[in-house]
């Protein structure tokens, strides 16, 4: 995906907010190979994330609100709705997706408990590990292209609250 792709994609935000946003710092190597989607914090906006998904029609984005201050709890694993990975409770937070068109600009929005740095792909390929209180990963028996299924599937099904008409 291009620069240009990516800031007209975006379907819950501005044109001059998608034409502000930051692109990850490291944009360029990105292992692109192993992405189903583009999802990072905007270093230029730390409060602000942003989700990218490839579809047939065109990449589709949407923005994002990041919890000004981490949430506290007492639960010690914590679980990505999208990728299903379990992390520390600290590894997942709650983002918030204002919705698209004018119930969005009305203030309404969506939530999703997914992985605080937004790469739940690398988990599911085991490309990066999530960091787990006693160290304790839960194995699938689902094969890595199950997984990456089953995350477009929860993906797709977040996006379609954030564009219903």
């Amino acid at each position: 995906m291009t620069d240009k792709q990516i800031r007209s994609s975006f379907v819950n935000c501005t044109k001059g907010e998608a034409a502000r946003l930051k692109l990850p710092l490291d944009f360029a190597e990105l292992p692109w190979q192993d992405l189903d989607f583009l999802g990072w914090v905007d270093p230029g906006a730390p409060l602000r994330a942003h989700l990218v998904v490839p579809r047939e029609d065109g990449p589709l984005g949407v923005t994002l609100r990041v919890p000004a201050v981490g949430r506290t709890s007492a639960v010690k694993t914590s679980l990505c709705q999208v990728c299903l990975t379990a992390h520390a409770s600290s590894g997942v937070a709650l983002l918030a997706a204002p919705l698209a068109g004018s119930r969005g600009r009305e203030g309404n929005t969506v939530g999703i408990y997914v992985c605080a740095d937004l790469a739940c792909s690398l988990y599911i390929r085991g490309k990066r590990q999530p960091k787990l209180r006693g160290g304790k990963r839960h194995d699938e028996t689902l094969s890595i292209e199950e997984r990456v299924a089953r995350t477009m599937g929860n993906l797709d099904a977040f996006l379609a609250r954030v564009t219903a008409a």
